[in-house]
């Protein structure tokens, strides 16, 4: 008896050891597993040490929530709650992802069940390193706590329209996390609102300080950080007293004040004028009775005359352009403009108008209230017609035509006389810029090239105007293209460092007699470069064309091309793992604004290492446009017979048919992508039986070792899983068809939206061509490959 008796017990003491491992021991890292649970002295932290997801109750308090938090930041800090409306009163609850995958705090007593999903026992929570509580099932996304947000956004967060059901809402009390009396919405203007109850207490749309924390996409509102605030730690959140706050620490040391969005926009609050007012955030005195209107009591306006009663004909509207409508508009449901206009005349109550495409014919009776005024060069435009008398439209317009002539009378001559002087002048420096060119050695650095891209009355477009340098000039800055200052040599030509005279430096691209490229190249590189703006492009400063000569001066670019990095055993440890990825993601936008946010639709077609410059910051630039090629209108595609490039980098339909599309630099991008992830070159890769890299990561991704594809020697990288998802990323670009890669535009979206679950990769091309180079390319097709050591970059940072 004694011996079984010990043994019950042995039993239980094991039972006992086996459910505290299970339920306690075993949780390590950012996630929780299926049949895993939190008690209130536990944590798990985001893989980057930034966030950590567990209990906590508030000072003086014995009510116990579950919330996500900043790691190493003091005083209140709580970002998310999870069971906001019920708290739990005691220290032994425990949050627990069940075996069916349902989220839920417990305490023997009470049950609330944060996220029900039905996942199953493949099922894992992982908190982000944004901050996002995240249930998977395997690669499914079920369920993520951006998608519930309480009183803060994060980078990352949406606040979308009222149609999809959630919005911000502030606590109860500063110790209280229940829902407040305070909420923030997206009204259907695209405007930001925050009600008190049922009732909006402020409104405004994106402008001023707003603008640079909200960016709108399509129905929607993200908040992103902007680049005035470049803090570790940022949040926008509603405050109990219903204020919308910015909060940014730049370090754990400095934690400052919020600054309150809200308040920094007098014009937001409701009704902060008056009746029939406009107010200008611009202006010291904020508040203006709306024309034809006087002011009235202690605030508001009416009147100046009484609309005619009944007889519409004396009625008129008055055109209040650049400003933000009132609030509460009616919908009239009409065709057109002229109908809404001819029907808010006849109704009397009416007593103002507007009218576009998107929201159709608004009308507004009785007072209006919260009409804004905007500053001319704002984005946001609107047009808003107020109901008059005739007679005040009359006097309206007297003093719109007398306040203009004033105007006119005290422009004028000063105008006449400045134009004449600078045509006088225009004309005599643009004769001596003919004969002789302007001095390279006084160009001053700190202004930025503007290009000409307007066109004439018959639809030509007008030649792009840039500054043409003597060749005197350019020969001094680079001591007479001496070999020290020579910095490397591409297809063009050899590129040289120039050194002005306040101590600036520039590159001088020098047009080779032996290079593949001549005149055309030049100028196609020279009339592109000129026309587009972004930071993610190399900056052309100028060109030389005398006799022989065909010269382009750009921006320097002190730490040289990406290939002169990423490819060298010693100079590769600068680029870390946080650098790499700023790269990537600055080729990506830079290529974007190529293919869909430049004028016309541009094609590099010889995008590779060497053709990536660096600046000071690391920040990467596209250089190298002389092989590019432009698409108007809807066009997508095109034939060539002239193969231009770089083997290794080109897209199959371009190597072996000779057709090239924005796919074809999306091709290229995702052989670069490898390459950074890597370190390793694509052409010249022996491993195995792999021709290449591009077969390499191939072969590592279906045997699901992708992320073994990792620069070995890279110390900085927080998760393999991202490493994944970029190699994921690359495979989607260099798959065989074009049709199957992604745009430009949806490789920005996959590079930005980690939480996205990304498609599996075709298989890819060149997958078993030596060399990468070309195997049967058409007939009687010329070609032009550049080397990818060919670069303008430098050779030595001085």
């Amino acid at each position: 008896m004694g011996r079984r008796i010990s043994l019950l017990i042995a039993s239980l003491l094991l039972l006992f050891c086996l459910a505290f491992y299970f339920t306690n021991a075993t949780i390590t890292g950012d996630f929780i597993r299926a049949g895993q649970s939190l008690n209130t002295l536990e944590t798990i932290e985001s893989a980057d040490g930034m966030y950590k997801l567990g209990f906590f109750s508030q000072q003086n308090s014995a009510k116990y929530h579950v919330g996500i938090s900043f790691c190493h930041l003091p005083d209140r800090n709580v970002l998310w709650v999870a069971n906001r409306e019920q708290p739990f009163p005691n220290s032994s609850a425990v949050l627990t992802l069940n075996l069916d995958g349902n989220l839920v705090i417990s305490d023997g007593s009470l049950l609330y069940v944060v996220a029900n999903t039905s996942g199953g026992n493949d099922t894992s929570a992982t908190l982000s390193d944004t901050g996002n509580l995240v249930l998977k099932n395997r690669a499914e996304v079920l369920w993520q706590s951006f998608d519930h947000p309480t009183d803060t956004l994060l980078p990352g967060m949406k606040v979308e329209d009222d149609k999809t059901g959630w919005s911000l809402t502030s606590w109860k009390k500063e110790e209280d996390p229940a829902p407040g009396i305070f909420s923030l919405h997206l009204g259907s203007r695209k405007e930001l609102i925050i009600m008190e109850g049922s009732k909006p207490c402020w409104s405004s749309p994106l402008i001023g300080g707003l603008a640079d924390k909200f960016e709108i996409a399509g129905e929607n509102i993200s908040y992103t950080i902007s680049n005035n605030y470049p803090s570790e730690f940022i949040r926008v959140s509603l405050s109990v007293k219903g204020e919308l706050r910015l909060q940014t620490w730049p370090s754990t040391d400095n934690l400052q004040s919020p600054a309150d969005l809200s308040g920094s926009l007098k014009c937001g609050a409701y009704a902060f004028c008056g009746e029939f007012t406009i107010c200008n955030e611009a202006a010291d005195q904020k508040c203006e009775c709306l024309p034809g209107f006087k002011a009235y009591a202690t605030q508001g306006c009416k009147r100046k005359t009484i609309l005619p009663f009944r007889d519409v004909q004396k009625h008129g509207f008055l055109q209040m352009s650049m400003v933000y409508l009132p609030s509460n508009p009616q919908q009239l449901h009409v065709g057109n403009a002229s109908e809404c206009k001819s029907a808010s005349l006849k109704n009397f109550e009416c007593t103002g108008y507007a009218y576009d495409q998107e929201h159709g014919c608004q009308v507004w009776e009785g007072p209006l209230l919260n009409l804004k005024q905007f500053p001319e060069d704002n984005t946001y435009k609107q047009d808003f017609y107020l109901k008059l008398a005739r007679s005040d439209l009359a006097v309206e317009d007297t003093n719109s035509t007398k306040l203009k002539d004033n105007r006119l009378k005290k422009i004028v001559v000063p105008i006449a006389v400045v134009v004449a002087v600078g045509l006088i002048v225009y004309y005599v420096r643009r004769r001596n810029l003919r004969s002789k060119g302007e001095d390279l050695l006084r160009l001053d650095l700190g202004t930025t090239q503007k290009a000409n891209n307007s066109e004439d009355g018959v639809g030509r477009k007008r030649h792009v105007q840039m500054p043409l340098f003597s060749f005197a000039s350019v020969s001094a800055a680079t001591d007479g293209f001496s070999a020290t200052n020579k910095l490397g040599e591409g297809g063009f030509g050899p590129v040289y460092k120039g050194i002005l005279l306040e101590g600036g430096e520039v590159a001088v691209k020098r047009l080779s007699k032996r290079s593949g490229q001549g005149w055309e190249e030049l100028k196609n590189e020279a009339m592109l470069i000129a026309k587009l703006q972004h930071k993610n492009l190399v900056r052309l400063l100028g060109c030389c064309i005398e006799g022989d000569e065909k010269i382009l001066v750009y921006e320097y670019m002190p730490n040289r091309s990406l290939d002169f990095l990423l490819f060298d055993s010693e100079k590769y440890k600068i680029l870390y793992w946080r650098t790499r990825v700023g790269i990537i993601e600055g080729i990506a936008q830079g290529l974007l604004y190529l293919h869909k946010y430049s004028r016309l639709r541009i094609i590099h077609r010889d995008l590779k290492p060497s053709n990536i410059l660096l600046d000071i910051d690391m920040n990467p630039k596209i250089s190298d446009f002389g092989m590019a090629r432009i698409f108007g209108g809807n066009e997508s595609q095109a034939n060539t017979n002239r193969i231009v490039g770089t083997y290794g980098y080109m897209s199959p339909e371009y190597a072996l048919e000779g057709l090239f599309s924005i796919k074809s630099d999306v091709f290229s991008f995702g052989v670069l992508l490898l390459e950074i992830v890597s370190g390793k070159k694509n052409t010249g890769f022996y491993q195995r039986d792999c021709l290449h890299l591009i077969g390499h990561a191939w072969e590592l991704w279906t045997n699901d070792r992708g992320s073994d594809l990792a620069d070995p020697l890279l110390n900085d990288i927080t998760s393999m899983q991202i490493v994944l998802r970029y190699v994921n990323i690359a495979l989607l670009c260099l798959q065989a068809s074009a049709a199957d890669r992604p745009t430009m535009s949806d490789v920005v979206t996959m590079l930005s939206n980690e939480t996205a679950v990304l498609p599996y990769p075709k298989e890819p091309a060149f997958l078993n061509v030596s060399g990468m180079a070309m195997a049967n390319p058409i007939n009687n097709m010329s070609q032009i490959c550049s080397l990818n050591g060919a670069t303008m970059s430098i050779m030595e940072g001085r």
